[in-house]
């Protein structure tokens, strides 16, 4: 599979999953820090509206303009828009009651399924070692995960849930990346957020469920109100960032092969400790830390592995001579 793929492709894929993880890491402690105030499926609506903007005015102009919106296969943009409305609602909602880095890190089970997903469904190869360091990565999700104990939390059920429901939305991704824009895939998921936001704005909005102690629980049922004048500086952040992120994470999926992509997704847990003990003081313990060090260290191997298989399969040129 992998000669299919130029190395102008595997560069662009790298560059693009590096901008989206920025953006989307951005996009996860913003909204982490309002999930004490709004409620999630309003945040996700202001989010969209404004991401949608930045898509329309800033990102369509230099992707083909109107004409990159046009699709056959409108079906499937439905599809991938219900994915990943499930993962980021999952995600979001396990944020609010786990600590940032813990739940990125539990998340980090989807660049794993996206490679799984990938030998299944696009028939692309993965060798043995690259097997191995799912293995390890699978065990410090376990180990960060905790079953069985009493530092165990339903809530990191919800990372889990959101990681396939993003490997499934990378699969249909590739899957129609040879025919669709970056921008039309991510035009007709901002289509879907809003709409879904809507729904549950209609039947969740007047706050009659919300009440409870838990804080995932209370970010979804939470009344909606106007936001104070310093959190619209954020909300824009979140949007703007949002459709970066989903325009740059399209396009390396859709230039790249899934399973040399997704190891680049990891550079976000380093990021989300980083914003974890700098905006929430939330310092990981040794457990926690094992846990992610198996992840990253997993990740960091599969990179290598990928990137010594593109160096052998890409035509020589001058830039690879000695």
């Amino acid at each position: 599979m992998l000669q299919k793929f130029s190395e102008n492709s595997f560069l662009m894929g790298a560059a693009s999953a590096i901008i989206a993880v920025i953006c989307f890491s951005i996009n996860d402690v913003a909204i982490k820090f309002l999930s004490g105030n709004y409620a999630l499926h309003q945040v996700v609506l202001f989010r969209s509206i404004i991401g949608l903007f930045f898509l329309l005015f800033f990102i369509l102009p230099f992707s083909g303009g109107w004409k990159a919106l046009s699709t056959q296969r409108l079906g499937i943009h439905s599809l991938r828009g219900c994915c990943v409305v499930f993962a980021n609602m999952s995600f979001f909602l396990g944020l609010a009651a786990l600590p940032l880095a813990e739940g990125v890190a539990i998340f980090f089970i989807s660049p794993m399924v996206i490679t799984i997903f990938s030998v299944i469904f696009l028939k692309e190869t993965v060798g043995p070692r690259r097997w191995l360091a799912i293995i390890l990565g699978l065990i410090g999700v376990i180990i960060m995960l905790r079953p069985g104990t009493e530092a165990f939390q339903f809530a990191a059920i919800l990372p889990l849930m959101a990681a396939f429901g993003y490997a499934t939305l990378h699969m249909l991704t590739r899957y129609i990346g040879r025919t669709e824009s970056a921008a039309a895939m991510s035009f007709y998921i901002q289509i879907t957020f809003i709409f879904v936001s809507i729904l549950f704005g209609l039947i969740l909005g007047d706050g009659r469920y919300s009440g409870g102690s838990d804080p995932s629980l209370e970010f979804l049922f939470r009344e909606w109100s106007w936001p104070v004048v310093n959190d619209y500086y954020i909300l824009v952040a979140i949007g703007a960032a949002s459709a970066l992120g989903g325009f740059f994470i399209s396009q390396a999926y859709r230039v790249s092969e899934a399973a040399f992509v997704a190891p680049f997704e990891y550079i976000a847990l380093p990021m989300a400790i980083v914003w974890g003990i700098l905006v929430f003081g939330e310092w990981p313990d040794i457990v926690s830390y094992l846990g992610m060090a198996l992840i990253l260290g997993s990740g960091l191997y599969m990179i290598w592995r990928e990137t010594k298989a593109v160096m052998q399969q890409v035509p020589d040129t001058p830039r690879y001579r000695r």
